[in-house]
């Protein structure tokens, strides 16, 4: 998956985002529970860093796919939103 911002157009719709998202986390392992992706998913929604409605800006990733990781935590600057599950 490439970042967006390397990408001709940073707009993507919300099925090519999915999409992408799916796919890649096929790969992963360390995945988090639904609540807890839910709750992580709705720092990033509210968080006013987020681009796009959908991309990170302190970080470029879908915010989709960084939630999901276990071992990713919120990379806000002034102070994690949310932390890695150990």
């Amino acid at each position: 998956m490439s970042c967006k911002g390397c990408s001709a157009s940073v707009r993507m719709s919300n099925q090519e985002i999915d999409k992408l998202v799916e796919e890649q986390l096929m790969l992963e392992l360390d995945l988090v529970d639904e609540n807890t992706y839910h709750e992580r998913l709705e720092h990033c929604l509210d968080c006013p860093s987020l681009v796009y409605n959908t991309t990170c800006k302190h970080c470029g990733c879908f915010v989709k796919y960084r939630a999901k990781l276990a071992y990713k935590e919120c990379p806000f600057p002034n102070g994690a939103k949310w932390r890695k599950v150990t």
